[in-house]
């Protein structure tokens, strides 16, 4: 599900369509793309953005409800930031539905400023998971790039063993780990241990000591 597009984009899914068109009417009166479906299986045939996005869902839909439907989104590995909407919630389905991980559950007649302000916590959610994601994956990559010998001192290295240490460990010389540390630093872009030691923690290579 991928595509590219140039800003944020509101996916709207919502059986009624006097909903999903003063939806699309707000959410156009503050520059945002929207899109918007009357189903769940519908808006499964979009090919979500290369961009910021989340997606405004009903409780209640034709077929499969909005709960159950957010939680085949998240097997799917499709992790895009849920608001809910209903005209019939109640506390049960609201605690459900954050503990799920949605960001509001918004019951209707909602207010135009609680959607817009929900909206926002929503695409900032994503545009932040989306720059970390980018970051360990180019982190992969760097990690990708080292040696066999240069991965295990990194693990070695970023554990807090001395040189003497990791050199008696591997049954190399002082001189090879030194080498070999240097070129990990370089290759990785780490500007200090303590730099290395976060990369180690986020690729989850670091070995306990």
């Amino acid at each position: 599900m991928n595509r590219k597009a140039a800003g944020p984009t509101v996916f709207v899914v919502d059986d009624d369509a006097s909903v999903r068109d003063a939806l699309k009417s707000l959410l156009r009166s503050v520059d945002l793309e929207v899109e918007t479906f009357g189903s769940a299986a519908e808006f499964l045939r979009v090919r979500l953005p290369d961009a910021p996005s989340c997606l405004v869902l009903d409780v209640r839909l034709p077929g499969v409800s909005g709960l159950d439907f957010q939680g085949e989104l998240a097997k799917s590995g499709i992790h895009i930031p849920i608001i809910f909407v209903t005209g019939h919630g109640d506390i049960p389905m609201t605690v459900k539905a954050m503990k799920a991980g949605a960001i509001e559950f918004l019951t209707k007649p909602f207010r135009d400023q609680d959607m817009l302000d929900a909206i926002q916590v929503a695409l900032e959610r994503d545009r932040a998971k989306r720059e970390q994601d980018g970051k360990l994956t180019q982190l992969k990559e760097l990690f990708g790039s080292l040696t066999s010998r240069e991965q295990e001192v990194i693990g070695f290295v970023t554990s807090g063993l001395m040189n003497k240490q990791i050199a008696a460990e591997m049954g190399v010389s002082v001189i090879t780990v030194k080498v070999h540390r240097g070129n990990v630093m370089r290759k990785m872009g780490a500007k200090s241990l303590t730099d290395l030691v976060r990369m180690a923690d986020a690729l989850g290579i670091r070995r306990k000591t």
